[in-house]
């Protein structure tokens, strides 16, 4: 395992939970627009333009494909890291921090969720994370 891999694995699973969150409200927003009054109504006949229409849709609404982008990056990040990393170890670490790291940046963007809850299911991952890599 190559130095700092802990930490960069910590830092995807950071960047995919906060990605995560931005996406949900970016994918409300392009919603939103879909039902709008003042969006054209497209009712394509043809169930594959309409698929392909809402898809360009949402990829033209920044709030979803900045963030989208952001997440394809750590993915990149991760499988280059997974050259030097146990699987065992990687998806653990990556995937517990995404989970907390979703929770918490959904509370920060005002997600309505028991917060009680979510600070101490987050307080658990810490402590599973920082025990797995000891």
């Amino acid at each position: 395992m190559g130095g700092g891999d802990v930490e960069k694995m910590v830092l995807v699973g950071l960047v995919w939970g906060a990605t995560n969150a931005f996406m949900k409200r970016g994918a409300f927003i392009w919603d939103k627009k879909l039902k709008s009054p003042s969006q054209p109504n497209t009712a394509y006949q043809n169930p594959i333009l309409k698929t392909m229409s809402n898809w360009i849709n949402l990829v033209l609404t920044w709030q979803y494909s900045l963030p989208f982008m952001l997440n394809l990056s750590a993915s990149a990040t991760f499988f280059a890291i997974l050259g030097n990393t146990p699987i065992s170890l990687a998806v653990p670490v990556t995937n517990a921090t995404t989970f907390a790291a979703t929770a918490v940046f959904g509370m920060i963007l005002g997600e309505k969720i028991r917060v009680g809850l979510a600070l101490l299911g987050t307080f658990f991952i810490v402590v599973g994370v920082f025990v797995s890599t000891m």
